[in-house]
């Protein structure tokens, strides 16, 4: 995650983070670490949230510019909310997804950023979509994108199953982006994790001090 910084010594885009997104049986866990570097070098923020509600049951996760990305969400959240009243009910996460994906691509020239888009609703239950940087989007199980998630690719084939119960996809995605955080100089601070399910959406912040430590670091 990167807010834009104006020195020509600066060159290009790092999407220093790391994002994960997985489902579980009845539910979605969505999550991000927290912190934000500029240049790729110099860390900004240690408490950013990454994790961005657009809609009642819709979360997304972004990774790029943290300005790109804060506007491709707010414009996103005004989107669905019209489409909301329009519809007279919740919007399905595809359309969530679609939103995010129709945005990135009319602007893919000016934007570096993509997202993760999870949410559950009546007519598809928990679902996860990629939105890359040029407007693709594809349905997944399970997701991880920004810098930290090229230290977790072998993990995440290993450890993520179907039907996990909602306990064992929150440790997975906290071991998982724990794992990433000590490897990636630009991924750290806290985890964030959401959690939704036809009940709703629970927050879970994990500190830094209690996450699992997997060597001597």
């Amino acid at each position: 995650m990167e807010k834009h910084f104006t020195d020509s010594k600066v060159k290009g885009v790092s999407t220093g983070t790391t994002i994960l997104a997985a489902i579980f049986d009845g539910g979605v866990v969505i999550g991000s670490d927290s912190r934000a570097s500029i240049g790729g070098e110099y860390v900004s923020s240690k408490t950013i949230n990454k994790v961005i509600q657009v809609h009642d049951q819709i979360f997304c996760c972004m990774a790029g510019s943290l300005a790109d990305a804060q506007a491709v969400t707010k414009t996103a959240k005004f989107h669905l909310s019209f489409h909301s009243v329009q519809m007279e009910g919740p919007p399905l996460v595809v359309a969530a997804a679609s939103v995010l994906r129709e945005l990135c691509y009319k602007n893919k020239e000016e934007l570096q950023a993509g997202f993760i888009t999870a949410g559950w609703d009546r007519k598809k239950g928990p679902q996860v979509y990629v939105v890359s940087l040029g407007g693709m989007l594809i349905s997944q199980p399970v997701t991880i994108g920004g810098s930290g998630s090229t230290y977790i690719y072998g993990y995440v084939d290993a450890k993520y199953k179907p039907n996990m119960t909602r306990e064992e996809c929150q440790q997975f995605a906290t071991n998982a982006l724990a794992l990433a955080m000590g490897r990636d100089n630009v991924s750290g601070g806290v985890v964030h994790l959401v959690v939704i399910t036809e009940k709703g959406a629970e927050h879970v912040v994990v500190p830094g001090d209690k996450l699992p430590r997997f060597n001597d670091e």
